[in-house]
């Protein structure tokens, strides 16, 4: 109940300041900058069925995802706050300032998903499989993060580079008593980008020292030695149930790699990445190494004839409305090291989605998918088919 009193004070303070129309803008006539607010927000609903059940799995429905925020813009500053609220807990999602220098050139700051990998292309709830691939989940490659980003976008090229500071926002930097810090870049070249035809590659890296937490010893507060922690439940949001996990202890850092390609022409498209992640350790201890990929295979039924381009995001735009998609998928991710004897555990997921674009704001989604886990510290070997369905509200 607290919970949504806070919401609903959200709600009320947009209310009585006027943010809640759709477009708030200067009623001046000087042809300097105009301040302008948009309000956003989105709304999930799903339903899923799962069998076996058992081991935490319960059929049932959720409203897994609501969504309260909104972007003001003001000549070329912009800045975005969303908050979320889900299973009776509220969290800070994308809070940053941002400042574009041309067309081209751009930098941000704050805290939301900086550029690494294809997955960096859509929000949460824009997957083209309903889910994130449990890959992109377990090497957290579109996790929000802490810190500043560059973002070149011009023709053939684009380029995203982040500086990280790995603390919480919720959380002051004092509570680690050592901050992890860190690096990505996202490095795309695309020769063809238009609509109905895409060729694009590209690398992205990340570097990152370990983190930490301060710990009580005879009294006395202490700096813990260097971690990471990796999970991954299994895709779905009506149940959570734990599906990958591993605590890499002594850790010093943390190097992640992932190329990625997208290919379209017309009606059909393919997108696919590789991880590779090593985790160097203190004392002589053995790293700690995981890997993974995803691929999908994307095709419009009815509706738009061809798949659009997103320059801002360098990935594919989403189908326009009264569009039906179709979407076939295979995941592998391999989190057990037995080397570094730490079984984070190996799934495989093979899924098949549909979704139907109803206008720009509703989206109707299906989907079927078979999961697998073996060789996992947090769950016994086991399997699970999952039909799911939601529908989703976005402005």
């Amino acid at each position: 109940m607290r919970n949504i009193r806070n919401i609903s004070l959200i709600a009320a303070i947009m209310a009585t300041t006027g943010l809640v129309q759709p477009v708030m803008a200067q009623d001046d006539d000087s042809e300097g900058p105009k301040f302008k607010f948009t309000p956003a927000g989105r709304i999930l609903t799903d339903g899923a069925l799962y069998f076996p059940d058992g081991d935490g799995f319960a059929d049932g429905v959720a409203i897994p995802d609501v969504r309260l925020g909104g972007k003001a813009t003001y000549g070329n500053w912009m800045a975005k706050i969303d908050v979320g609220y889900g299973f009776g807990k509220l969290s800070m999602k994308d809070v940053f300032i941002q400042y574009s220098f041309n067309d081209h050139n751009l930098i941000k700051a704050g805290y939301f998903v900086h550029q690494f990998g294809l997955q960096a292309a859509t929000s949460s709830s824009m997957k083209p499989q309903m889910e994130a691939p449990t890959t992109d989940t377990y090497f957290a490659g579109t996790a929000r993060n802490l810190g500043i980003q560059y973002v070149y976008d011009k023709g053939d090229f684009f380029a995203g580079v982040s500086a990280l500071c790995g603390t919480n926002i919720t959380t002051p930097a004092s509570d680690y008593g050592k901050v992890s810090v860190g690096g990505t870049t996202r490095l795309v070249w695309r020769p063809y980008h238009e609509v109905g035809q895409v060729v694009q590659v590209g690398m992205s890296g990340w570097y990152q020292t370990a983190m930490h937490e301060k710990e009580e010893v005879d009294g006395k507060p202490v700096v813990s030695p260097g971690f990471f922690d990796f999970s991954a439940t299994f895709p779905t949001r009506v149940d959570k149930v734990s599906m990958l996990g591993a605590n890499v202890d002594n850790a010093r850092g943390m190097v992640k790699l992932s190329p990625e390609l997208l290919l379209s022409k017309d009606r059909f498209a393919l997108e696919g990445q590789y991880y590779y992640m090593n985790v160097n350790r203190k004392d002589g201890l053995p790293s700690y190494t995981a890997q993974g990929v995803y691929g999908i295979v994307r095709g419009l039924l009815i509706g738009d004839s061809s798949y659009g381009y997103s320059h801002a995001d360098a990935g594919l735009a989403t189908p326009g409305p009264k569009t039906l998609e179709f979407v076939v998928g295979y995941n592998y991710t391999n989190g057990s090291c037995s080397k570094a004897n730490i079984m984070g555990g190996i799934t495989n997921d093979y899924s098949l989605t549909l979704n139907y674009y109803i206008n720009k704001y509703i989206i109707a989604r299906l989907r079927y998918s078979y999961t697998d886990v073996r060789n996992s510290a947090v769950m016994h070997d086991r399997h699970v088919n999952i039909i799911q369905a939601r529908i989703q509200f976005k402005f």
